[in-house]
């Protein structure tokens, strides 16, 4: 019986070795019992010691990656190394935004504690080892602009750095508050294309271009932002305010924007 439970652990582990050695370091519960030629329990059992053993993780039920040794620490892969792989297994549309998009174009004033991915449907974190993925419903995600990036696994899809910066002021609550968008919004401008930004804005509420104006010309970045003036002028229909959550009394406009600016935004140049 002992014989039999030490062939079934080196089965398993020969069956990750020959994956990684074919460049595949992802792979299903029931692919694994399949090629295992076992059952789902015996599947599972020999699985959970691979990962005992931190030589396999699972970030999803029934989704397991392969952890090589120079990401043991991690105890699991990357997450830009497994999130596509995973998201065309549920078949989700995705992109990676906010702080992890801002750190593909270079912007990686502050590194993001979580990797951070946007869907159209909600969708509970990912905890994998130290690795922390966090879903974030966006809405029109199809119309979002993109672009691939290359991984060691393959590629990512990532949003542009336009849309980046749409998505940076409509959620920035997840990017960590207005100073810090300010601050990655300045590290972003000089990629940021002006007629461009007009189309990532459309796939957002116009409020977000109103607010995202007024940031890019506090942080001396007017240029990027005189297609979007436009586009406020044609569409916003009323003032809003530069923090929606924001109650303090004193304000001021920003006319060119229709905005109302009741916070004191300060990037760190």
């Amino acid at each position: 019986m002992h014989m039999k439970k030490n062939q079934k652990r080196i089965r398993a582990r020969d069956y990750i070795a020959d994956l990684a050695a074919a460049g595949r370091y992802h792979f299903s519960s029931g692919e694994a019992r399949e090629a295992l030629g076992v059952s789902a329990d015996a599947a599972k059992l020999a699985l959970n010691r691979l990962a005992r053993q931190h030589l396999v993780a699972t970030p999803a039920r029934g989704f397991y990656v392969i952890v090589p040794p120079e990401y043991r620490s991690l105890g699991c892969l990357p997450a830009d190394q497994f999130i596509p792989e995973l998201m065309g297994r549920l078949n989700l549309s995705y992109y990676a935004g906010l702080l992890t998009a801002a750190q593909y174009h270079g912007a990686a004033h502050h590194r993001p504690q979580e990797f951070q991915v946007f869907l159209d449907t909600a969708r509970r974190p990912v905890h994998c080892g130290h690795v922390r993925v966090a879903f974030i419903t966006r809405k029109r995600l199809g119309e979002v602009p993109v672009q691939r990036f290359n991984t060691p696994r393959g590629t990512i899809l990532v949003s542009t750095p336009e849309a980046t910066a749409v998505d940076l002021v409509g959620y920035h609550r997840r990017a960590g508050g207005l100073d810090q968008v300010a601050t990655i919004l300045n590290e972003l401008a000089e990629r940021i294309d002006s007629r461009k930004l007009v189309a990532a804005a459309k796939t957002a509420p116009v409020t977000w271009a109103q607010r995202l104006g007024y940031l890019l010309e506090r942080v001396d970045a007017a240029g990027a932002a005189t297609a979007l003036k436009d586009y406020v002028a044609h569409s916003a229909r009323q003032a809003v305010p530069l923090l929606a959550e924001s109650s303090r009394k004193d304000s001021y406009r920003a006319p060119e924007w229709k905005l109302i600016v009741n916070a004191d935004v300060e990037a760190e140049l």
